[in-house]
């Protein structure tokens, strides 16, 4: 099992807007994609919340070639439309995990 983590930081002055449109229609057209197996939705605790909450989104993914998939099919156009929301008022990084037991 391979684990695509999304941690995001929208700024305050987003933040409402952002969890709506990340909740009804961003991870809806995620799924949508064919290329996860499930997600979880979270925020980080204990952070510095001076500029905005943490959060992250864990993708489940069965195989590499899913994650591939993903990555040619779909995700230039998938990050460009919170770019385009949101574009400087969020940070994001991404990284890609193993489950080991």
């Amino acid at each position: 099992m391979i684990i695509y983590n999304v941690t995001i930081q929208p700024l305050w002055e987003i933040h409402d807007e952002w969890k709506k449109w990340m909740t009804e229609i961003h991870l809806p057209e995620m799924m949508a994609t064919g290329c996860f197996l499930k997600y979880q939705f979270c925020r980080l605790m204990d952070m510095d919340e001076s500029e905005g909450p943490t959060y992250t989104i864990q993708y489940s993914i069965e195989t590499k070639d899913d994650y591939n998939c993903y990555i040619t099919n779909h995700s230039t156009r998938m990050r460009q439309k919170g770019m385009d929301l949101w574009n400087d008022k969020m940070i994001a990084f991404r990284s890609l995990m193993e489950v080991v037991h």
